[in-house]
């Protein structure tokens, strides 16, 4: 248990030293990394074969995904967007509702955009995440592609009981979210790639 409480320490540690860089960054070096990433998603192979795109709704000094959830609007792929349920709960969960405009967003946990949740859910199972592309924001990122969250977990719960999801996943960021080596715990989920720009 001892060792368990020091690696939440040590994330905590970490994911705070992380963020104070990424919310220090200029307004400048943020156009430039979401505009590079916006490039780099719109020409991956994964992107380019998705039917539907799984993609979280930038928020606060985050990397933006706006132009990326756009263009996957515009060219007709199927989006869907995170949203945290029952937050009254001990452990909230997090579904994907189907966007077909931004303006369907509206503040939600923790004034994060969200879409209202009524609209049809991500429809797990095999032959759909054959076709899915999940992008997941995080706090830090390393070269294992240890990817450390916000400390709730959403998307380790969420992608834990969908195996094939995980096999398409990108997390993405700013190059100052990457980090040598981040402490892992076994709940932990791997995306496939990590994308910081």
């Amino acid at each position: 248990m001892g060792d368990e409480m020091d690696i939440i320490t040590e994330k905590r540690q970490i994911r705070k030293k992380i963020l104070a860089a990424r919310d220090a960054m200029s307004a400048e070096e943020r156009a430039r990394g979401s505009l590079l990433l916006t490039e780099r998603i719109l020409g991956h192979q994964w992107y380019y074969r998705a039917e539907i795109l799984l993609c979280f709704v930038s928020y606060g000094s985050e990397i933006s995904t706006g132009a990326i959830l756009e263009e996957a609007l515009r060219a007709g792929k199927i989006v869907f967007a995170p949203k945290v349920l029952s937050s009254g709960q001990e452990t909230p969960q997090m579904q994907f509702f189907k966007i077909s405009s931004l303006d369907e967003l509206v503040p939600g946990y923790r004034g994060i955009p969200e879409p209202a949740g009524t609209t049809e859910a991500y429809p797990y199972s095999r032959e759909a995440a054959e076709r899915t592309l999940m992008l997941m924001p995080g706090a830090a990122f390393d070269l294992y592609r240890t990817r450390l969250g916000y400390g709730k977990g959403f998307y380790d719960r969420y992608l834990a009981d969908r195996p094939a999801l995980q096999e398409r996943t990108i997390a993405v960021g700013y190059r100052c979210q990457m980090a040598e080596k981040l402490p892992r715990q076994d709940t932990d989920i791997r995306p496939v790639q990590v994308i910081c720009v």
